[in-house]
């Protein structure tokens, strides 16, 4: 009786072997999937602006820094470390991090007030950094980091509760502190926006419910309308904000070209004199002591005026190309958790970019925020590289069957 029960179990595993036409009996052949498209995708960006880098700041690290080479040499160790942190992220379950969702959150707390003491380091005016170890760390961009970490495991914890408006009430109150916090101890308005932004975005694919996400658009826009009307009026009441006015210089640079529009103006006439094809490596003229902090937010401009509108057009293809890896490592994670922290990663990257590109060009009021991947800054590349590491990650979980 026991060896015929075996043979009839034996009968019925082998019901369920897939077979081919001729009746022979196969395997599902599986294989993972590993981005690769957009690992070379980041590593030229990351040479490019190495490149334009060296181009943009040898002038002004001369005089200033006393080596042509100052501003190269310290953003090409934080890129190499950079890449080794995305490699190690790319290699580790990003499973693995969603324990450390609330630690992130408390972590970058944490560092955002300890601007505020000792360790708090100024640079052109601004208080946002902090000295660790000897090195200066930005806690906005660990906070980023941080919240894309923390809201998409909390989504996932939140289950259907995300789908009500006391859910998404939830969510972004959660990400209120964070931007309140960025903004009021460093003063950094622009990344307390990309924060929101990214939590936003998140919400909005996580969330069915579209219609909250259009209203809560008209009424940012017609609050932003209201601003702009009230001073282009010129309503705006004496002693008016550092903000206010940059809206006016944004209205008309022309009328500040000494203080608040100058840096516009200096952009506009760079971008202006590259032509089509631009004046060459190393040979723009605006760098030369004429355009503030070139190498951080007004790199850009500096890009168009060497290379030309044929050098912008090819680095904004290649920026919507690293977006578009984004969106295809998303629509096929193995879990939700997984094509949330990807579109957490395409969030910040891409308001990112349009924001600087939207100052640049004047399109909207200068906000002081930098162009991923090629703007001067330590911090920033370093966590950037990291969450690529973590898309990366995303995408080797993706199975392609055979």
């Amino acid at each position: 009786m026991a060896h015929r029960a075996g043979i009839q179990k034996r009968k019925k595993r082998l019901r369920y072997i897939p077979k081919t036409k001729e009746g022979i009996r196969t395997k599902t052949k599986t294989e993972f999937f590993f981005d690769y498209t957009l690992l070379f995708a980041i590593v030229f960006l990351l040479c490019f602006g190495l490149v334009m880098l060296y181009s943009v700041s040898y002038y002004d690290a001369s005089l200033n820094k006393g080596s042509s080479t100052w501003y190269l040499r310290k953003q090409a160790f934080a890129s190499v470390l950079g890449l080794v942190g995305m490699m190690v992220v790319a290699n580790i379950d990003y499973h693995f991090w969603q324990k450390f969702a609330v630690p992130a959150y408390i972590v970058s707390v944490i560092l955002i007030l300890l601007v505020k003491t000792k360790l708090g380091i100024t640079a052109n005016g601004a208080t946002r950094w902090i000295s660790i170890f000897g090195l200066s760390l930005q806690p906005a961009e660990v906070a980023k980091l941080g919240m894309i970490v923390f809201f998409a495991s909390m989504i996932c914890k939140m289950g259907g509760a995300i789908r009500t408006r006391k859910g998404i009430m939830v969510l972004l109150g959660s990400a209120v502190p964070i931007a309140l916090l960025i903004y009021i101890v460093t003063k950094n308005l622009s990344s307390a926006i990309i924060i929101c932004g990214i939590v936003i975005l998140m919400l909005f694919v996580a969330s069915p419910h579209y219609k909250y996400f259009i209203l809560g658009g008209v009424g940012v826009l017609g609050i932003a309308s209201a601003v702009v009307l009230v001073v282009s009026q010129g309503l705006l009441p004496e002693g008016t904000s550092f903000r206010l006015t940059r809206v006016q210089a944004w209205m008309n640079p022309e009328a500040y070209p000494t203080d608040q529009g100058f840096q516009t103006l200096q952009a506009l006439y760079a971008i202006g004199s590259g032509g089509i094809w631009g004046k060459g490596l190393g040979e723009s003229m605006q760098k030369l002591g004429f355009l503030p902090e070139a190498q951080n937010d007004m790199v850009f401009s500096i890009i168009c005026e060497e290379l030309g509108l044929f050098g912008a057009f090819s680095i904004i293809m290649l920026f919507l190309l690293i977006i578009w890896r984004f969106m295809v490592i998303a629509n096929n994670a193995p879990d939700l958790y997984g094509a949330l922290l990807v579109v957490g990663i395409l969030g910040h990257i891409a308001i990112q970019v349009i924001l600087n590109l939207a100052v640049v060009t004047n399109t909207i009021p200068n906000t002081g925020i930098t162009l991923p991947f090629i703007s001067y800054g330590g911090s920033s590349i370093l966590f950037l590289l990291t969450e690529i590491g973590l898309a990366l990650s995303v995408s080797r979980g993706i199975r392609l069957e055979k």
